[in-house]
């Protein structure tokens, strides 16, 4: 206690702090500021290497601007965490030696815990490789709908450990890249909705693939819906016969994300072209038959006031 209300050892901590100060904090202040700048230059050079990617890929007529975006987003948001994962960690080794301690004894120790802790941490190791291989071989992209492990929904994010999408109903979703085992991507390079048209028995097909095509044909036309469009419409033809209704097969070929706009567009249309023509599209429904030689039962229906009156 005494030595608290000594004047040499204030004297000693006083000249401890000055020197710290004037020689240690200037050092301090200036990597902070490196450090601002360095990361402030890092995203400057992401963005600005992001938009000549996107306009060289403008120029480029042979690749698609949609999937160019897609592809140079992912890489750059993959670019951007692992430059700020490396001027952190310079960052955190200068401090450390402008204080005063040594790292050496920190890069040994944690080379020897690294190599304990990747005997346990396999699942990381192998989530990385995972997630480096998906992006080397372009699998899938932020902005991609993908279906991930029987999981649908929109690619939000990619990074080497894990994918995040988000569903329709905006429940995110988040995997382990190690852990997926069948990735789908519905939105890679061009798009398509399938329709599976059902027709009552008694239409005639050829009219039905002529409406089918035609209506087809006017949406292409249309200066909202035919530039999403990438070719015409395939209308396949008869696909099968169901229990109530022919079964006609098409397709339309779209860009990325528009198969559902136009596929919503399109039975729009073609709903009100059906009933234009008259042609049936049918429910499930029954007919009754007394014997093979016998017409159907007929129903007579007779005004009960008339009935009573004859009485």
């Amino acid at each position: 206690m005494e030595k608290l209300f000594a004047s040499a050892y204030w004297l000693t901590i006083f000249e401890t702090l000055s020197d710290w100060v004037i020689n240690v904090f200037p050092s301090l202040l200036l990597l902070l500021v490196i450090l601002f700048v360095s990361l402030k230059l890092l995203r400057f050079f992401v963005k600005r290497l992001s938009k000549i990617a996107l306009y060289r890929a403008k120029k480029d007529f042979k690749k698609d601007e949609i999937e160019s975006e897609k592809r140079i987003n992912t890489l750059a948001g993959i670019l951007w965490g692992v430059g700020k994962i490396g001027i952190w960690a310079t960052a955190m080794f200068i401090i450390l030696q402008e204080i005063g301690i040594d790292v050496k004894p920190i890069l040994a120790g944690a080379g020897i815990l690294g190599l304990a802790v990747g005997f346990g941490a396999q699942e990381l190791v192998r989530d990385v490789i995972s997630g480096f291989f998906i992006l080397l071989e372009n699998q899938v992209r932020t902005g991609d709908v993908g279906i991930i492990n029987g999981t649908g929904g929109m690619v939000e994010k990619i990074e080497l450990r894990t994918i995040t999408l988000r569903d329709f109903s905006g429940v995110v979703h988040i995997f382990q890249n190690g852990k997926i085992s069948t990735l789908s991507n519905m939105t890679k390079e061009w798009s398509a909705m399938v329709f599976d048209i059902g027709v009552a028995y008694k239409e005639d097909p050829e009219q039905v693939i002529q409406i089918m095509a035609a209506v087809g044909a006017d949406l292409q036309k249309d200066p909202v819906f035919g530039p999403r469009i990438i070719e015409p419409i395939e209308v396949v033809g008869v696909n099968e016969f169901a229990d109530s209704a022919v079964v006609i097969k098409a397709r339309i070929k779209t860009k990325p994300i528009e198969q559902w706009n136009v596929g919503r567009e399109y039975r729009k249309r073609l709903k009100l072209a059906f009933d234009a023509k008259n042609i049936e599209i049918p429910f499930p429904h029954q007919t009754i038959y007394w014997g093979e030689k016998i017409g159907p039962l007929k129903m007579k229906i007779e005004n009960e006031d008339q009935r009573f009156s004859k009485d």
